[in-house]
């Protein structure tokens, strides 16, 4: 234990400290073969802390949406495979020993975004009546491992390690059971796991890059559970004593305690141990910088000189469709002209991006009586998904043609320092996973965009072959890279240039399509994959 004295400790304490993290619902006095510590007995209910995901400034709030101004760089390699994890970091201890104030000193201090915390108390079991019962006269032991959903703890730990989307429990403990809807994360390039019993597991710790023990007094955690429980929970100081003394004290020493000798860091003090947590924060940020990607520049060397991919499907070059790339690449074109235009290859694209869709015999009967045999859509549902801001306009095309059809955004945006594609937002309708979705952005030059978007929708488990990537007009580039990294994608566009320069503008082009069409001005050193134009 620190040599710092109670007083001195309590002196100290911060409101935000008495936040105790927690895990969930419990029971059995069996053991558990892949538990470190030996198992027997266990705790009471503690003060939940929510798994959620946290980002700090720079970013833009509105009522519906958080849009990060600094975005998160590429996961993935030219492959378009992951070629890193996000980093996790484990934080135990005791209850109220001050572990969420840690992790969110961790957070402020890191000052990235995209920072996942992830609680155990999302993860309790849910209870039987007859344990319902239990807990509801303090006889049902919360702090027991036999707790916790360990298997659905660790699945969904490594799934938002490899990057993927992960739904988290909401557990309610009024009803000791978990809501119906599910809290959906993804994007983590820090997790932040916490919990009483976050080193208790083998499999757990596999997981965890860095794992720090929350160490602080015995005396000073009681005192924080006396006052948390009696002024927020309405309790007797009676009652909170025999809870602690029956439960949270002897699962701290059978369970806990023992598994600071597996920390890489101990941390005396919780969040006021501000040395501590820069040192951590010093550590977090190399590792970080060691696993920075360079993904648009290997692009631009890459898969250059072949032939175009069987997967890509240009719109037959016919007069009419001539004539219209004449009216929109001319840079006389008023505006009113060129979004006309623009709007009539879009239906032409859309309608062709459909016939790409499964399809099966389906007969029905004409007004005269006749069987007709004709066909119809094979899949559950069609979603389009656009990249921001240009791809937007493409959307009244698709609704015109696909009556219901849900709409997912992307915005992903150039990082003017790095030159490197980041996603700062994305809004994608619910089990997803489950549909045929078209892609939708009006220009694509290397690739690197629409890379990106084609990996977040992998990662909330769509099918690459029921991927469609609809652009406008494609760089040979462009073309080459997402199709080499994501062979299944079919490609649909109708026009292939064929050069990009060194300011990856597409040669002959179409110039920067957003401007064009929403009459804002590109800036001198515009670029197809400019910040308002993220089309690369």
């Amino acid at each position: 234990m620190s040599a710092v004295s109670i007083e001195e400790r309590l002196s100290k304490m911060d409101s935000d400290e008495r936040t105790s993290s927690a895990l969930n619902s419990g029971g059995g006095e069996g053991s558990l073969d892949r538990l470190l510590p030996s198992v027997s007995t266990g705790l009471s209910p503690r003060k939940r802390t929510t798994s959620q995901c946290k980002s700090e400034p720079p970013l833009l709030r509105t009522s519906k949406r958080t849009i990060y101004t600094a975005g998160r760089p590429p996961w993935y390699n030219e492959h378009g495979t992951q070629s890193k994890e996000a980093f996790v970091i484990g934080l135990c201890g005791g209850s109220a020993s001050g572990k969420t104030t840690v992790a969110r000193k961790i957070i402020e201090a890191l000052d990235v975004p995209w920072v996942v915390l992830l609680s155990m108390d999302s993860f309790y079991k849910v209870l039987s009546p007859e344990e319902q019962t239990r807990a509801a006269s303090n006889d049902y032991n919360f702090d027991h491992p036999d707790a916790f959903d360990f298997d659905l703890l660790t699945h969904t730990l490594r799934k938002l390690k490899q990057g993927k989307s992960v739904k988290i429990p909401v557990y309610d403990f009024t009803t000791h059971g978990r809501q119906k809807d599910w809290k959906t994360v993804y994007g983590a390039s820090v997790i932040i796991f916490e919990g009483i019993m976050a080193f208790a597991d083998k499999q757990l710790l596999q997981l965890l890059d860095m794992k720090i023990f929350v160490e602080t007094d015995s005396d000073i955690r009681l005192v924080r559970r006396l006052r948390r429980d009696i002024t927020e929970r309405g309790r007797d100081i009676e009652g909170v004593i025999k809870q602690y003394n029956k439960f949270v004290k002897p699962a701290f020493e059978q369970y806990i305690e023992p598994t600071m000798r597996l920390a890489d860091i101990v941390v005396p003090r919780g969040g006021g141990n501000m040395v501590a947590i820069d040192l951590i924060v010093q550590h977090v940020h190399s590792q970080l910088e060691e696993r920075e990607l360079s993904v648009r520049a290997a692009l631009a060397s890459a898969h250059q000189a072949q032939p175009l991919p069987q997967t890509l499907s240009v719109l037959e070059s016919t007069p009419q469709v001539r004539g219209m790339h004449t009216i929109i690449r001319n840079k006389e074109t008023s505006r009113d002209e060129f979004i006309f235009y623009s709007k009539r290859l879009m239906r032409l694209l859309i309608e062709r991006a459909l016939s790409f869709l499964p399809s099966q015999v389906h007969i029905v009967q004409t007004p005269q009586g006749e069987d007709y045999e004709g066909r119809n859509f094979h899949g559950k549902r069609i979603t389009g998904v656009s990249i921001l801001r240009a791809g937007e306009t493409m959307e009244p095309a698709l609704r015109a043609v696909c009556k219901d059809v849900r709409i997912g955004k992307i915005l992903i945006q150039t990082n003017q320092d790095t030159g490197e594609p980041e996603l700062h937002y994305l809004r994608l309708p619910k089990d997803i996973g489950e549909d045929h979705v078209i892609l939708m952005d009006c220009t694509v030059s290397t690739g690197a965009a629409a890379m990106m978007a084609v990996r977040v929708l992998l990662d909330h488990d769509v099918q690459e072959d029921k991927i469609l990537l609809v652009s406008l007009l494609m760089a040979e580039m462009g073309v080459h890279s997402v199709a080499y990294a994501f062979p299944q994608v079919k490609i649909i566009t109708t026009a292939v240039d064929k050069k990009v320069n060194d300011l990856f503008h597409i040669i002959p082009g179409i110039g920067n399509f957003g401007d064009r069409y929403f009459g804002t001005d590109a800036p001198p050193d515009w670029s197809d994959e400019d910040i308002d134009e993220p089309s690369y």
